[in-house]
């Protein structure tokens, strides 16, 4: 397909998407936050992003729609968008990605003055701007532009001011549309370490050989190693099937205290990394490397992320630590392939199970045929059946979709599976943990919380998706919409998210888990009685959030155990309506 057809189709999907999702609204804003969710979803399924929070706030030379924050590794990404909705999709003006891109910086800067003192704290804004305003040791901030226009630039040069790493990415329909339909799932990493760090890196190629890949040992500065992580994140550890599950544990001590006390001897105590590239350009005598393209590290995330919190937490000298590392060269053709393997190899060390590197594969295509093949029953007094749609990998739905030929076959396609019907990944794991108890694990966020779903479902092993499990899940998610809307109705202001997954948690805790869940099945809605149950305990919930001790940041507060301790001993009547 030209690419120009293909992108003019994706513009309009997206455009239908953003209209379905916002429910026809007429508030440009709104469609426009809208937008801004599913350009955080599709970056995060490309590994761009680890997570992203929607969040509008605009004012006289500023604005903001959406953010992430990891303090634990003093990372800050705020989100700005320009939507459109110009069918076929037209170019931004310059001027228009310079004034976006301005009020997003002017946003930053009134945060670090002290903004939230002004904002009500029900404002969704309040949090965030509290958060950079007290997060003192925020060492790498990464401003975004996304769009449904297109764009003549892309990116902007990094800058490192007063100790602070700061980098511009912009991200046009066209760039969005390559992400998801070459074939590749993110952009590769290119590195040209002449230009951005002034050397190349000391290498020994393996000898010539027939084998199908080339290999070469390297010798990294950590200082490198370190900016490269500042830069690039998770995107450096994406091959890394153990990346995610990582972080469930804590930093190495031992290589922190390597870093910090013995640096010249980092070399000698440390086992290195395993990494892989699809090409590389080698110096002129083949002893350094100039440039790399795509490159991963397979193992050796530990090591790496030490590295970058020595620094950032502890301020350490790099100038005498070095890193040893094995470096794969595999053309385009086969990564797919033998990338893996690399992977499940080198980690082999760590009595990883295979279960980590299938990421259960079999059970989400058990949920995927299961979706397929069930019928929701119908509602609304209608005869007309319809089939909740899951979607395994980003962009399923519009894919299939796009199979039906003719404008009938679409429109029978969209009744079968609703929109509002299709639920991913990260929902299912949203719908999963909100119930077995867990708010405070959801509250980290879609992609933090999937990781731990998939951690515990390989702990578990041989978890099979049957029949009754499907429509279980499905009166799950059934309860979950439909109690986003319910505390949307409540006009609380911030925090929908946290009080959605703390009030359905409280219930199931009340309940025992025993809320009857084929009977919400068979309704395809939510019982009156237990409408009228969330509604009192969202109340009870967002209260008692809200009271955060000695002042913490309310977000963070949510992704505490602690929180939801304090949620579960709340004293609320439900009389018997569970």
């Amino acid at each position: 397909m030209n690419e120009d057809i293909g992108l003019e189709q994706f513009a309009e999907d997206l455009r239908q998407e953003v209209i379905a999702r916002s429910d026809a609204g007429e508030e440009r804003e709104f469609r426009e936050n809208e937008f801004t969710r599913i350009a955080i979803e599709y970056l995060c399924e490309a590994g761009e992003l680890e997570d992203g929070e929607v969040c509008f706030y605009q004012a006289r030379g500023m604005k903001v729609n959406g953010y992430n924050l990891q303090e634990n590794e003093g990372r800050l990404d705020l989100f700005v968008s320009i939507f459109t909705q110009h069918i076929p999709p037209a170019t931004v003006p310059k001027a228009d990605i310079e004034t976006a891109l301005k009020r997003l910086k002017g946003f930053l800067e009134q945060c670090r003055k002290g903004l939230y003192k002004s904002l009500e704290e029900a404002s969704p804004a309040f949090d965030l701007a509290q958060s950079i305003y007290k997060c003192k040791e925020l060492t790498n901030i990464r401003l975004f532009l996304f769009t449904d226009g297109l764009t003549t630039i892309q990116t902007r040069q990094s800058t490192t001011i007063h100790d602070k790493f700061y980098s511009v990415n912009i991200w046009d329909l066209r760039r969005i549309y390559r992400s998801i339909s070459s074939g590749r799932k993110r952009d590769a990493i290119e590195i040209d370490f002449t230009t951005q760090f002034g050397c190349t890196i000391p290498c020994l190629p393996i000898p010539e050989s027939n084998a199908d890949y080339n290999a070469c040992m390297l010798i990294i500065p950590g200082e490198i190693l370190y900016k490269l992580y500042a830069e690039y994140g998770s995107r450096l550890l994406e091959r890394n099937v153990r990346s995610f599950l990582q972080a469930r544990g804590k930093v190495n001590k031992g290589i922190r205290q390597t870093i910090l006390k013995e640096p010249q001897r980092f070399l000698a105590y440390n086992n290195g990394i395993s990494a892989t590239a699809e090409s590389v350009k080698f110096t002129s005598e083949g002893r350094g490397i100039e440039k790399v393209r795509d490159l991963q590290i397979v193992n050796g995330g530990q090591t790496t992320a030490s590295i970058y919190q020595a620094v950032r937490k502890d301020k350490a000298d790099l100038s005498r630590v070095y890193v040893q590392a094995k470096l794969t060269i595999v053309s385009s053709d086969r990564i797919d392939e033998i990338v893996p393997l690399i992977s499940r190899y080198a980690n082999s060390q760590n009595k990883v199970s295979e279960a980590d590197f299938s990421a259960n594969e079999p059970f989400h295509i058990q949920v995927e045929e299961l979706s397929r093949t069930i019928w929701a029953p119908a509602f609304d007094g209608t005869q007309r059946q319809t089939r909740w749609f899951y979607e395994r990998a980003r962009g399923q739905y519009l894919e299939e979709k796009g199979r039906e030929t003719t404008a009938a076959k679409k429109k029978v396609f969209e009744e079968t599976y609703p929109k509002s019907q299709m639920f991913t990944k990260t929902d299912l794991a949203k719908f999963q943990h909100t119930f077995e108890q867990i708010p405070h694990i959801v509250s980290k966020g879609a992609q933090k919380n999937f990781a731990e779903f998939t951690a515990r479902l390989a702990e578990k092993k041989n978890i099979q998706a049957d029949e009754t499990y499907f429509k279980h899940l499905i009166a799950r998610a059934i309860l979950f919409k439909g109690t986003e809307k319910i505390v949307q109705a409540q006009n609380f202001g911030g925090y929908r998210a946290n009080i959605v997954t703390y009030t359905l948690a409280y219930l199931s805790y009340c309940a025992e888990q025993r809320i009857d869940l084929d009977a919400i099945w068979k309704q395809q809605a939510i019982p009156p009685d237990l409408g009228e149950a969330i509604v009192i305990v969202s109340k009870q919930v967002h209260q008692s959030i809200l009271s955060a001790p000695d002042g913490k940041n309310i977000t963070e507060w949510c992704k505490q155990e602690t929180c939801w301790k304090q949620v579960q001993i709340l004293d609320i009547d439900l009389h018997s309506t569970l």
